[in-house]
């Protein structure tokens, strides 16, 4: 069905899900650099929905995506709906399109978290102070 959209989760929501449900997976979908060196939430894959240096769409999204529900551990395969796939970038914005491009390429159970890793701008251009996966304390590491 065209204009779905992926569920809305807040960083506390998504990490509730991952913990709850060992099938859940976690894609980062920031670029390399923004992944190895600003920091991912511990746990994430990382498959990027664009990346440098020509900052082009991943063609392989979906594709490397369904790589990993069907390498077994997220059990994709038994007919419960498949495992819940969770979505974060840098505020939320990404994601939300990334998650629209799954669910229509036929992916059943598609979240988003709408505050991404780092958040919404400050008045000071700065990330982090209002919001996010760091800014919520959630478990987080970088390169």
């Amino acid at each position: 069905m065209p204009d779905q959209e992926p569920a809305n989760l807040s960083p506390r929501e998504a990490y509730d899900m991952l913990q709850s449900d060992p099938k859940a997976l976690l894609v980062d979908i920031r670029s390399s650099m923004e992944f190895l060196f600003v920091g991912h939430p511990v746990g994430a894959v990382h498959i990027p929905w664009m990346d440098e240096p020509d900052w082009t769409l991943n063609p392989r999204f979906t594709t490397e995506v369904r790589k990993l529900l069907l390498g077994g551990a997220s059990g994709q395969h038994q007919g419960d709906g498949g495992a819940p796939v969770i979505l974060i970038c840098r505020s939320g914005k990404r994601s939300l399109e990334a998650g629209r491009v799954l669910l229509e390429d036929g992916l059943p159970r598609v979240f988003h978290v709408g505050e991404g890793f780092e958040g919404d701008l400050n008045d000071k251009h700065q990330r982090s102070s209002m919001g996010g996966w760091r800014y919520h304390g959630l478990p987080w590491e970088q390169c």
